[in-house]
C-alpha cells in the first residue's frame, strides 16, 4: 500500500517533502536528504582508493570504476565500453545522430531592423 502512494506521486505531483533552506520540493524523503548535502557539503561516502568523497553512493560507484577499469556499459553497435550510463546513452546518440537539443532552421527572419532593411533570426535587445 505504501509504496502504491508513493508511486502516485509520480502522477499527482504531490512532492510533500520540502527543502527548509531551498523550498524545493520532492515527492521521496530520501531524494530530499541528498539533496539537503548540497547545503551541508557532507559527503559521507568515502573512496578507500583516494581521498575523494561524494554525497551520493551511486556516485562512489562510479568512481571507483576509474579505480578498477569497469565498464559495464557496451555499446553493441561497435566496440567502446563506457564506465556510466551517461556517458554511454551520450556515445548511442552518434549513432542514431539524435541531438539532446535539436534546432530546427527554417530560414525564417522575423525580427525587421527599424532604422534599416535587414531581417534577423534572433531578437537583440
Amino acid at each position: 500500500k505504501g509504496n502504491l502512494k508513493i508511486h502516485m506521486r509520480t502522477h499527482t505531483g504531490e512532492k510533500p517533502y520540502q527543502c527548509r533552506q531551498c523550498r524545493k520540493a520532492y515527492s521521496l524523503k530520501t531524494i530530499l536528504i541528498t539533496h539537503q548535502r548540497t547545503h551541508t557539503g557532507e559527503k559521507p561516502y568515502k573512496c578507500s582508493q583516494c581521498d575523494k568523497a561524494f554525497s551520493q553512493n551511486n556516485t562512489l560507484i562510479e568512481h571507483m570504476r576509474t579505480h578498477t577499469g569497469e565498464r559495464p556499459y557496451q555499446c553493441s553497435q561497435c566496440d567502446r565500453a563506457f564506465s556510466t550510463n551517461s556517458y554511454f546513452i551520450k556515445h548511442l546518440r552518434t549513432h542514431t545522430g539524435e541531438k539532446l537539443y535539436p534546432i530546427t532552421h527554417t530560414g525564417e527572419k522575423p525580427y525587421q531592423c527599424s532604422q534599416y532593411f535587414f531581417s534577423f533570426q534572433i531578437k537583440k535587445c
